[in-house]
This record gives structure tokens, C-alpha cells and sequence, in this order.
């Protein structure tokens, strides 16, 4: 794995676990209710307009980079085992491809076959 991948897969993990922290922060809808009655008055941390649409457009952003990040490693990923194709490595040996024939032919076999 090089050093580009792997900087690609700790983003993508920071990215992931940033994300899951942010999503389980934020209210759900049915929160608004309560702050009706009195109880959402210290909601101003972020604010006048509350919390809401930073985090929002925070959540929106760091899904943006997850998705951006993983396409990024998904096309390193094929261009290295394409790479490997190129070098003639057998595709049963290159990660990800169907190994259809793990044994090789026997040379003596005759390749023409006899007509009936």
C-alpha cells in the first residue's frame, strides 16, 4: 500500500468517526417541541439561529469529503491492480479479480482438437 493510500485511508477514518460524532450530537426534529415550553432556551452556543444549520452544513460538508475520499481510494485501488496486471502478475494472484483457472495447463496437451 503506499503512502498516498494510506494518508487516503486515515482521512477517510477521521472523516467517518468525525461524521458519526457530529450526527449523534445534533437534535432531531421532534426537538423543537420542548422549546416551546421553555426548555431549548440555551441553544445560542452557535448563535442567534441556534445550532441547527451549522452543524447542518458542517454534517453535509464532511459527507462530502467521506464520498469524495472513498471514490479516491476505490480509483487507487484499481489503477494499482491494474498496474499489476501490466507488470504480468497472474490475475489469480491480483486481489479482487475471480480466479476462474488456479491451475495452470499441462504443455503436452494438444491444443487442436480431432474432427468427429
Amino acid at each position: 500500500m503506499s503512502t498516498f493510500e494510506q494518508i487516503m485511508l486515515m482521512l477517510l477514518v477521521v472523516d467517518s468517526i468525525a461524521l458519526v460524532v457530529l450526527v449523534l450530537i445534533q437534535q432531531g426534529k421532534g426537538a423543537d417541541v420542548g422549546a416551546a415550553f421553555g426548555s431549548g432556551g440555551s441553544n445560542t452556543v452557535f448563535g442567534s439561529a441556534g445550532s441547527a444549520s451549522f452543524l447542518t452544513k458542517l454534517t453535509v460538508w464532511l459527507a462530502i469529503g467521506f464520498f469524495i475520499i472513498a471514490f479516491g481510494l476505490a480509483y487507487a485501488a484499481k489503477e494499482r491492480a491494474s498496474g499489476l496486471q501490466d507488470l504480468g502478475v497472474p490475475e489469480a494472484l491480483v486481489p479482487g479479480f475471480p480466479s476462474e483457472e488456479l491451475t495452470p495447463e499441462p504443455d503436452n496437451v494438444d491444443s487442436e482438437i480431432p474432427d468427429v
